[in-house]
């Protein structure tokens, strides 16, 4: 009876309700679970026919189930959950087409990321549209070379290219930078320690925290700028190898239409559509760095040979025993701030009411120009090319002629043991080991003028101050010698904002009567949003830097004095435009007309304004044409050394 009563139960109606229904595209996949399950079941059967001696009967097989496994199918459904949790069905499983349009954006940002890279050029002019629509030709060589090799060998091939690009597209921005300033590329051997500079340049225009904060953000640039560019490189090659085929024979019509392109001359919008940009800036990397390596080398030789090193001191500017001489640097002083239309007229006026001023005071000048061997920056080059005579042109010639044995102008003057040398140095805010070289006695430094002032950007110390310092501390003092001294004028440095004004001489005091004119001035920061402003502003600092020279001559200078000022370099390429050159004006003014006797060879023009057929010489030939000039002549005697009073 019992027996018969388990027969006729109903099935578990209640669980199979509660099952889910199969999708309407086939049966569930089977779990590792299930069939375990399944198995157990199976075995559970048998062993109960095989205990009654014979077939178990359906609601007894359906029993020792439900009792059995009640609780391990309660478990194993627990532990699908689980690992479903586990493994997450991530979001890409869960929104498949955002997934797929995520991944397809990455893929095209990254493609795009490799072709510009590819394409960029190293100058800021040619960053046009037209530069970045061609066919570079490395992309197609390194995707043929990439589907051509084995599996291990391509994953190192594509870290390397993607590091590669990401310093190729570095080196693309620093010459970017050295054209904008320096119109020159960047020299990979010889420049690293420019960046000193600028970050010293940076500290002193926008503060300690400004500076660290712009060098830790260039910092983190690089270092995405290659993390990037590889990762890049490998996500496109994982495509390539993804669609072989297809990839195939992409490249090879890419290639079919490169060489067709670079054989027809085909341009697009004057730009030749077959590019290797890449290839071409890799080569001329290679040949500025041997040549880099090269100069080493034959400078040395070339500053060991001074014709002028073994003259008796005797012999050494005997045309100018008694005289004050003073050379002064003009910084950023160029052609363009007297040739170019949009500044011409106002700096020609200055020079030439300072001529007249001069002329008044008892002064005649002379004028003409000198090519500087650097532009937009660098002045120390130009200074130590005009004192050494040798062309300067770069950090490692800079570093052999200041510890070489070569006589600059200015020891000259020492060694003749007829004058007392110093310098005027408001830009030098350190130490200075090279003033040893250019033989002067003492140097005055930013931190020993005395000045209380504000900074005005970059320059710390106004130019008409620092001229007023040059005559308290040395020029009205009464020496045993005459004094020779060189003196640089910086408030014409980058940003040129804000501009000192002129003043009275008795009202500059310690400087700080310069706190209120700073606070009046511009703000750089917007100057240097529009290219006009600049242009004006850098103008404006010009005709300020010239005032305060004419006016110190017109007060200080006596029939003693002898000037000679000149610009370091022309300023950046966003005053001058492209091309502008690299000449600057040299000027000589003197009371005594048999100091310009002594030039009237040179050919100068009048005045304070150098003219457009006024001889143009190399910076480096002043050296030896000033010593000669006012050297001994023939059957002259030397002249003895007057005492120098004050006054």
């Amino acid at each position: 009876m019992p027996h018969s009563t388990r027969l006729s139960q109903p099935p578990n109606t209640k669980k199979a309700a509660t099952t889910e229904a199969p999708p309407p595209d086939g049966p569930p996949e089977r779990t590792p679970d299930e069939t375990a399950a399944d198995k157990t079941a199976a075995d559970s059967t048998s062993a109960t026919s095989g205990s009654t001696g014979g077939t178990a009967t359906a609601s007894d097989v359906a029993t020792a189930s439900d009792v059995a496994t009640a609780p391990d199918v309660a478990a194993d459904q627990e532990g699908v959950a689980d690992q479903e949790v586990a493994t997450g069905r991530g979001w890409r499983d869960r929104y498949p087409a955002v997934a797929r349009a995520v991944g397809r954006t990455v893929t095209a940002l990254a493609a795009v990321l490799v072709l510009s890279a590819l394409l960029l050029p190293n100058q800021l002019t040619r960053l046009t549209p037209g530069e970045f629509l061609r066919i570079p030709v490395e992309g197609i060589f390194g995707a043929a070379l990439l589907l051509l090799l084995p599996p291990r060998a391509r994953r190192v091939a594509a870290v390397i290219a993607g590091v590669g690009l990401g310093l190729r597209t570095l080196l693309n921005c620093l010459d970017m930078g050295f054209y904008s300033v320096l119109a020159r590329p960047f020299d990979p051997v010889l420049d690293w320690i420019l960046f000193d500079d600028a970050e010293s340049f940076l500290k002193d225009s926008i503060g300690q925290a400004g500076a660290v904060g712009a060098v830790l953000g260039v910092v983190l640039l690089v270092l995405a700028l290659l993390v990037l560019m590889t990762l890049a490189v490998v996500r496109l090659t994982r495509l390539l190898v993804r669609h072989s085929a297809v990839a195939t024979r992409t490249t090879l019509v890419l290639g079919t239409v490169w060489i067709t392109c670079a054989a027809l001359g085909v341009q697009l919008a004057g730009v030749p559509v077959a590019a290797a940009n890449t290839a071409d800036l890799v080569q001329d990397s290679a040949q500025r760095l041997r040549a880099s390596l090269a100069d080493q080398q034959v400078f040395a030789k070339e500053a060991g040979v001074d014709a002028f090193r073994d003259t008796p001191p005797d012999q050494l500017l005997t045309g100018l025993r008694g005289k004050d001489v003073i050379f002064t640097f003009i910084e950023s002083y160029g052609r363009s701030a007297i040739a170019d239309p949009a500044m011409a007229s106002q700096v020609d006026a200055v020079l030439k009411d300072g001529t007249k001023r001069l002329r008044k005071a008892g002064f005649a000048s002379r004028s003409a120009w000198l090519t500087s061997p650097t532009a937009g920056g660098g002045s120390w080059l130009a200074h130590s090319t005009f004192m050494s005579g040798l062309w300067i042109k770069n950090q490692q010639r800079y570093r052999t002629v200041t510890s070489s044995d070569r006589m600059p102008l200015t020891d000259a003057f020492k060694r003749s043991g007829a004058w007392r040398t110093a310098g005027i140095m408001p830009g030098v805010t350190r130490s200075w080991p090279e003033g040893k070289f250019y033989g002067l006695d003492h140097v005055y430094d930013t931190h020993h003028l005395g000045y209380q002032g504000p900074q005005f950007s970059w320059s710390r110390v106004p130019d008409q101050y620092s001229l007023s310092a040059f005559e308290r501390l040395e020029h009205g003092k009464r020496h045993d010698k005459p004094l020779m001294s060189e003196i640089i004028l910086v408030s014409s440095h980058n940003p040129w904002a804000p501009i000192p004004k002129m003043i009275g001489w008795d009202e500059l005091g310690d400087g700080s009567v310069y706190h209120s004119i700073k606070k009046a001035g511009k703000d750089p920061k917007e100057v240097w949003k529009d290219p006009a402003q600049v242009r004006n502003e850098y103008r404006r600092a010009i005709q300020y830097s010239l005032h305060s020279l004419i006016s110190y001559m017109e007060k200080y200078g006596n029939k003693n004095t002898v000037l000679v000022f000149l610009g370091d370099h022309q300023p950046v390429p966003t005053v001058t435009g492209e091309n502008a050159g690299r000449d600057v004006p040299v000027a000589l003014v003197a009371h005594d007309p048999a100091v310009l006797d002594r030039i009237s060879g040179w050919n100068w023009r009048n005045g304070l304004k150098p003219g457009p057929k006024t001889p143009v010489w190399r910076m480096d030939t002043f050296r030896d044409r000033f010593l000669t000039a006012f050297g001994p002549r023939p059957g002259e005697t030397p002249a003895k050394t007057p005492g120098r009073p004050g006054h």
